[in-house]
């Protein structure tokens, strides 16, 4: 069977979230693991607030967005951080808790004989997602040095393309999320 392209899943359904270690709790058994690997890298023994800077990809509207796509965004911009800015404080805000079902169909030639159609199709779970929702802060850096601007404008650049949905960046001085959040969108 094929991988699925990520836009059958894109739009925001109810949160499918009951996974627990616990057995006697765990009402999604086979639920996969998170493909992202960590939130908060670079120098994280300074609080956000003492950064002089900040970059921010905000959500334009709600989506779901893939915890592969997540961890290649953070892979991605990381590398560029660790190489070229040096002191940086860089958080990946939303988590995927959201399980991804999806109902294995069989393609091709006598299909009709081996498949059951739609019957019992609620799905089986294949992927994580995070949900995204309008004006919510997808990713952040933080910086010291302004000669690094054009840089993380960059870097939010790679992420835009890299994450489904429509996304707007924040760059400048670090004020308080919600003055940001009214002034940009």
């Amino acid at each position: 069977m094929a991988k699925r392209p990520w836009k059958i899943f894109k739009e925001i359904e109810r949160p499918y979230t009951r996974f627990s270690y616990s057995k006697s709790y765990n009402k999604i058994p086979g639920a996969p693991v998170s493909r992202l690997r960590m939130q908060i890298m670079g120098m994280t023994n300074i609080p956000k607030d003492q950064w002089k800077y900040v970059g921010h990809l905000i959500a334009l509207h709600n989506v779901q967005v893939s915890d592969y796509s997540l961890e290649s965004v953070r892979t991605n911009i990381l590398k560029y951080l660790e190489n070229e800015v040096k002191e940086f404080l860089f958080i990946v805000r939303k988590y995927p808790h959201h399980v991804v079902r999806e109902h294995s169909l069989v393609y091709g030639a006598g299909a009709d004989r081996i498949s059951q159609g739609m019957r019992h199709s609620f799905g089986k779970p294949s992927t994580r997602a995070a949900q995204v929702y309008y004006k919510d802060i997808v990713l952040s850096i933080y910086y010291n040095k302004q000669e690094f601007t054009d840089r993380i404008s960059f870097y939010l650049d790679v992420a835009r393309k890299k994450l489904a949905g429509k996304y707007k960046k924040y760059i400048g001085e670090n004020k308080p999320e919600e003055i940001i959040l009214s002034s940009v969108v």
